[in-house]
């Protein structure tokens, strides 16, 4: 991902994304969900597209609160389906619904998102995007390995020269232990 180091630091909407949360552990359900759900709506777009409407999402989506998506009814497909400040994609907009409702389900069978991948790491990028493609919607290859890399459980978020490379290896994503 050393393309990235290179052309993101100092841009608008990539450099804060590339500095401060890409490769980054997160814990958090609410960033891993929202996590998810960008890295499965930028499918076939430009991430700078997610990182646009990144507020648009946050809106449509109640602040990415797993149990409100969850819950979401017809109306709430009708809805997003019509919101332009999102990606009106119906197979997406039913992954985010239907990924919501897995995430409660890891609350009850491992305590958590976060937990849930604590529980297999370590797996390589091909066991990880197995497991994703069999838990939740709208994971291939692709989506998996750039959500998990997002986040520090598959490194190549940041070449190792990159300062932001040294702050993540400080907080020692799981992807280092």
């Amino acid at each position: 991902m050393s393309g990235y180091c290179d052309f993101a630091p100092g841009h608008p909407l990539h450099g804060p994304y590339h500095d401060a949360e890409y490769g980054f552990p997160q814990r958090e359900e609410r960033v891993l969900f929202e996590r998810l759900l960008l890295e499965i709506n930028q499918a076939g777009l430009s991430w700078e597209t997610m990182l646009k409407k990144r507020e648009g999402f946050r809106r449509a989506y109640d602040g990415f609160d797993v149990e409100r998506v969850a819950a979401y009814g017809p109306a709430d497909r009708t809805r997003l389906l019509a919101d332009p400040g999102i990606i009106r994609n119906r197979l997406k907009v039913d992954a985010a619904i239907h990924n919501a409702g897995v995430i409660l389900g890891l609350r009850a069978s491992h305590g958590g998102f976060a937990a849930w991948l604590d529980a297999h790491h370590p797996l390589d990028k091909a066991g990880w995007v197995k497991l994703f493609r069999k838990t939740f919607r709208f994971t291939g290859g692709e989506i998996t390995g750039e959500f998990l890399m997002s986040l520090g459980y598959l490194p190549g978020a940041h070449r190792e020269t990159c300062p932001a490379h040294a702050r993540i290896a400080r907080l020692a994503p799981p992807w280092m232990a």
